[in-house]
């Protein structure tokens, strides 16, 4: 059956209150909402101060149990999680083709800047390192015997934090961007505009000097 974490929360808070601020006819709801038992309600409504230890020992025991369950869904939840790690990762059905590492160095790996370089060396660190803790995962369980949950969490937590980190590098490393060298452009100083020459002023007009007589002048010209 799936727990209801809003209501195992609100449990815990009101086990989480000291005794002298904890209102006893609220526990005594609480307990009937867990059991169902109206019988049991009645007899503690009457006087639920003086349920008070009973009350608080019952409501713990049950808070116990939602919050193992809880915790069990949850290593249930992250199992699952490693499970697909374990097939695209640590053991991937086809060892020529990794989906999720990449044997493979970028062209221009050389180029590449130290810090940059060295997330490529460190996944490779990170897979050998994430195997290790899946071998020690299983060699906790056998065939009779199923690994407790809190003997598989702290594997399943570190198997998903190093897988977040792999990725987390690859993402960095796969998409980094060499920057090119810098090309210095000369630009050309423009050249200073001359100042428009001003037109020349129109030469004035010249007055057209009277045309001189051809003809000699007929003054003594008649003899008599």
């Amino acid at each position: 059956m799936k727990t209801d974490n809003k209501f195992t929360q609100k449990l815990q808070e009101f086990m989480n209150k000291p005794d002298s601020e904890k209102d006893w006819a609220e526990g005594a709801i609480l307990l009937l909402q867990l059991t169902g038992n109206q019988i049991m309600y009645r007899n503690i409504s009457v006087n639920p101060k003086g349920k008070a230890e009973f009350i608080k020992g019952t409501l713990q025991k049950h808070l116990n149990f939602r919050l193992a369950q809880l915790t069990h869904d949850e290593v249930n939840q992250m199992q699952a999680q490693v499970d697909e790690i374990v097939t695209k990762v640590i053991k991937p059905a086809d060892q020529s083709n990794f989906a999720e590492f990449k044997a493979g160095k970028r062209p221009d790996h050389d180029s590449l800047p130290d810090s940059i370089q060295a997330l490529y060396t460190e996944n490779l660190n990170i897979v050998h390192k994430m195997r290790e803790l899946h071998l020690r995962l299983r060699t906790l369980s056998t065939e009779s015997t199923t690994c407790p949950d809190s003997d598989r969490y702290p594997f399943l937590k570190e198997l998903i934090t190093l897988d977040k980190q792999l990725r987390s590098n690859w993402e960095t490393y796969d998409h980094y961007v060499l920057e090119s060298s810098p090309v210095i452009a000369t630009e050309q100083a423009p050249e200073p505009e001359q100042a428009e020459e001003p037109a020349p002023a129109p030469e004035p007009a010249q007055e057209e000097k009277p045309k001189k007589s051809t003809r000699k002048s007929t003054k003594n010209s008649k003899k008599k």
